[in-house]
């Protein structure tokens, strides 16, 4: 992985000057498992064009393949090319592992919850203790059939499909897949009423994207009643925005979901773009070091939802401007902070609602310390039920660092506050998440003595993002 890694830890190198750097980073997680799923639903062949190569996508690709698709593999050339069959399965029986990717065990739970066969789906520990009982009670009332293997309401189950398999298509069959542009579809009506169903997406959005994406297989249309205050979301418009490339629409009234009868995915070219969460970690080190980092391909307009992160370091001081070669977050000498306070100036801490881009919530709390007055992160209670308890976690790390911190709660909901003060060495414990190894490297740019245990788990979304980390470094 580079230099810096002694055995299972990562020790970070403070910069020694303001980072200024032009990085790439890999496609999205979010848009690649979406698009896996969409083109194995199509009729015919698709090519997905900058796909992310990380445990949470091969474990998608390697369902897929284990259902009995047809898939082809680029790594180098980062692309995928699926042969859909309309909706059907290959295999009507089997077994999946869906890793620890969040995403394919919604979706995957959704497309063989409707379908026609029956399945296991298997995971790992840490995504076995990732509740799914809102999905399962959802795809239950659709009649789908679930006996589980563990713990009620949680990964590892059997699974026996509603009998649905997409809109008939003659053409669409192992053995004569047809080729088609991808286009928009009218929805005409294939059955007297649509299915209903009800769900609870104030833990997890995916619940509701997973069955946006699987109602298509109910030739009758499918409406989605939402029983949560919270009724929409970034990840839910990425789906929404996907599914009409795809040539499928869905209506929303302001509440509740509807998913058009008669619809089915069209196949053709798709581009994956890059993964604006893995962007934020580069532009936070640009604020951090008061350097400038640019990341190719990203660009305004882009539907990922972290995008408002951006924002964020706006407020905090950070200057963002578009570039020939992407978004460019600089951190004039003037803002920028070094571990020991800044030179020329400094930024300042925010109060904001990270609900709709919490991933995000643990970059802002990495660079929180070095922010004059205090960071307050507001709306954050969902972050305890993902790849780990990320509040626990973030405070465990903040504390360790001597940084004060808490939670606090406002209207119900829970939050986070950071202190300003000055990160001591600290071994950084990732509890097996992803972010949290990314997001505390950043502040060991700034910080002396910052050691990242098991930076291997970097793997799920970003595998080499210590190699460009340190490649980073070793030009400034």
């Amino acid at each position: 992985m580079g230099a810096g890694e002694t055995g299972s830890v990562y020790k970070v190198r403070r910069a020694v000057h303001p980072i200024r750097a032009c990085v790439t980073v890999p496609g999205s997680k979010s848009v690649t498992n979406r698009a896996l799923f969409m083109a194995a639903m199509a009729c015919g062949h698709t090519v997905l064009d900058g796909a992310l190569f990380s445990d949470d996508s091969r474990h998608f690709i390697g369902s897929l393949k284990a259902l009995g698709y047809n898939v082809d593999v680029d790594e180098v050339d980062k692309r995928v090319e699926i042969d859909g069959l309309s909706g059907k399965i290959p295999n009507r029986t089997g077994s999946i592992d869906v890793g620890s990717a969040g995403t394919a065990a919604r979706f995957l739970t959704a497309m063989l919850a409707l379908s026609d066969g029956g399945y296991t789906i298997n995971a790992t520990p840490q995504m076995q203790a990732r509740p799914m009982d809102s999905l399962f009670e959802a795809l239950t009332e659709l009649g789908a059939e679930f006996e589980y293997l563990g713990e009620r309401g949680h990964l590892p189950v059997k699974v026996r499909g509603r009998g649905c398999h997409g809109v008939p298509d003659k053409n669409c069959s192992p053995d004569n897949v047809q080729n088609t542009a991808l286009m928009d579809t009218g929805t005409g009506n294939a059955g007297d009423k649509p299915a209903v169903v009800h769900i609870d997406i104030s833990r997890s959005t995916q619940f509701l994207s997973a069955l946006m994406m699987a109602g298509v297989l109910i030739p009758e249309g499918l409406d989605i009643k939402i029983t949560s205050e919270k009724t929409d979301g970034a990840y839910i418009r990425i789906t929404s925005a996907m599914m009409k490339a795809f040539g499928c629409n869905v209506e929303y009234d302001g509440h509740d979901y509807h998913v058009g009868a008669g619809q089915r995915y069209n196949p053709g070219k798709y581009y994956i773009e890059p993964d604006i969460s893995a962007a934020c970690y580069f532009w936070a080190a640009a604020a951090v070091t008061g350097g400038s980092v640019t990341v190719r391909e990203s660009r305004y307009g882009m539907m990922q939802g972290d995008m408002k992160f951006l924002d964020v370091l706006k407020k905090m001081g950070c200057t963002v401007n578009q570039t020939g070669e992407g978004i460019q977050v600089d951190a004039p000498e003037r803002e920028g902070i070094c571990v020991s306070g800044p030179k020329d100036g400094e930024y300042c801490g925010v109060d904001v609602d990270m609900n709709d881009f919490s991933d995000q919530s643990m970059t802002l709390a990495a660079i929180a310390p070095f922010a004059q007055g205090t960071t307050r992160i507001h709306n954050v209670g969902h972050i305890r039920l993902q790849e780990s308890d990320r509040i626990e976690a973030v405070l465990t790390n903040l504390r360790a660092m001597n940084i004060e911190c808490g939670t606090f709660t406002e209207d119900g909901k829970e939050g986070i506050y950071i202190c300003h003060g000055i990160p001591q060495p600290a071994h950084i414990k990732t509890f097996d998440d992803h972010r949290m190894a990314m997001a505390f490297a950043v502040t060991g740019l700034a910080a002396d003595g910052i050691v990242i245990e098991n930076p291997m788990c970097c793997r799920k979304t970003f595998e080499n993002f210590f190699d460009v980390l340190e490649a980073v470094l070793s030009k400034n």
